[in-house]
């Protein structure tokens, strides 16, 4: 089992070399440094509600100064309910005062950091890399890739032009969090988080909305799950996860009957419900803290992780329901 843990730790830090390109001294950031954040894909209602925070006239320094000033509408292809829906987004991006472009190069020439909201994770690979290679720091809005293959690329291409990059489901800041982070209840030893889970076509079915309940289990949970097992029914998944020193941790996805967002917390001196959402704005304090330091709050190797633990479900689910281990799938994706 040690060897299994050293793995999954080591082959985002030492197959790409990752835990470099977090750092702030290692970065490689455009030495033009202002407050313009770029935003790029226009067809999701996280596009509008962002622009609507971060453009507010009364927002005052909430974001320490970052707007949005430009925009490159281009989103998905393939998902056709929001591909329709990118000129009418557009507009309402517009509305706040944002400049749009029709092309990568021309928001890149006017814009100081990226912020990537396409609703496609398929696409994020493409858009990432000229920002990159821009030296520009990027925030990829969830899901953070299509793949498990395109998240390792992504992360890669970072480290390879030491760009800073960050990727956080605003989940992850759910009500109460941070307490049970600094020991509210004591260590933690289990939790049970849950989420809407629809599915799409063009995504592992994890990816595309149960994204965000599994990012409130790592949340709570950290890093070092081993091995995953995924129950899957039309209206429901149960996806177990055993991490290190037999710790357990699981994720409801919900596809019938009454939604909703949460986490049951089991420490040793307490257990803890968490299911007050607060919105966008908490993530937007940590993406302008970022794109303000050049250092992601969540190391790029959680998120690997995250959508690793994902990959491993989907498997389980193809192979009828057998226990999959984190690192065949990691193995698979990053050519380690």
């Amino acid at each position: 089992m040690n060897d299994r843990r050293d793995f999954i730790k080591k082959t985002a830090l030492t197959t790409m070399g990752l835990g470099i390109a977090g750092s702030a001294a290692a970065v490689n950031i455009r030495t033009n440094k202002g407050k313009r954040i770029g935003m790029v894909g226009l067809d999701t209602g996280h596009s509008e509600a962002f622009t609507k925070s971060l453009n507010d006239p009364l927002a005052g320094e909430k974001f320490l100064g970052y707007k949005v000033v430009a925009a490159y509408p281009k989103g998905t292809e393939n998902i056709l309910e929001w591909k329709n829906r990118i000129p009418e987004i557009t507009k309402k991006v517009e509305s706040y005062g944002v400049e749009i472009v029709s092309s990568m190069d021309d928001l890149l020439k006017k814009v100081d950091v990226v912020l990537i909201t396409c609703i496609d994770g398929n696409q994020h690979l493409e858009q990432a890399l000229p920002a990159f290679e821009a030296g520009l720091p990027v925030f990829i809005d969830k899901p953070f890739a299509g793949s498990l293959s395109d998240a390792y690329a992504i992360a890669d291409a970072a480290k390879k032009y030491k760009v800073p990059l960050f990727s956080s489901s605003s989940l992850r800041y759910i009500n109460g969090a941070e307490e049970i982070a600094n020991g509210k209840i004591g260590p933690v030893i289990g939790a049970e988080a849950y989420s809407p889970a629809h599915l799409e076509a063009h995504h592992p079915d994890l990816f595309w909305y149960a994204v965000h309940g599994v990012e409130t289990l790592f949340t709570i949970m950290g890093t070092g799950c081993l091995r995953v097992q995924r129950t899957f029914t039309e209206d429901t998944d149960l996806v177990v996860g055993v991490w290190e020193d037999d710790r357990i941790g699981t994720f409801r996805g919900i596809r019938k009957g009454q939604g909703g967002y949460g986490v049951t917390v089991f420490g040793e001196k307490g257990i803890s419900v968490l299911n007050e959402y607060s919105g966008y704005e908490p993530l937007l304090h940590k993406v302008c803290e970022f794109y303000e330091s050049g250092k992601a709050p969540i190391p790029i190797e959680e998120t690997l992780e995250i959508f690793a633990f994902m990959q491993a479900a989907e498997e389980s689910k193809e192979r009828g329901g057998i226990s999959v281990d984190l690192e065949s799938v990691i193995e698979k994706a990053s050519g380690a």
